[in-house]
């Protein structure tokens, strides 16, 4: 009669809890990646009653120093239109949208400078607001 105790060890581990873990933080990045935009420049943008959503293909900013930026590069007024059509050409769409991120503080001809360069280049502008609040 054999009475020695067999001690059973189970070669799987238990990864049922990791699942849940790697689906909260892919959906945690999920959610920051689409909230951040590295193409940034700090503008304090007029608002309006309703705002509209385009593809940033070409993000152009005019801060409160009449200073131009396309992305976060800054760039002299001379050069605008070659810098937005090199800038369209890097992104290879085929729908090219040109966003127009304007200080409340900046001149109406600095804007007008952007919309014009888009316009020879036969862009579609956008003009960004900040929505309304009621």
């Amino acid at each position: 009669m054999n009475l020695r105790t067999q001690l059973r060890t189970s070669k799987d581990s238990a990864t049922s809890a990791l699942n849940d873990i790697l689906f909260i933080l892919l959906f945690f990045f999920l959610i920051i990646s689409t909230l951040a935009n590295p193409n940034l420049v700090k503008v304090s943008v007029p608002r309006a009653a309703s705002n509209s959503k385009a593809k940033q293909t070409v993000v152009v900013t005019v801060d409160s120093l009449q200073r131009f930026f396309i992305g976060t590069r800054s760039i002299p007024p001379d050069s605008l239109q070659s810098a937005i059509a090199a800038a369209v050409a890097k992104s290879h769409d085929a729908e090219a949208t040109v966003v127009i991120n304007g200080d409340k503080k900046a001149q109406f001809d600095n804007i007008v400078a952007v919309m014009r360069a888009a316009q020879i280049l036969k862009l579609k502008t956008v003009v960004a607001v900040d929505k309304e609040k009621k």
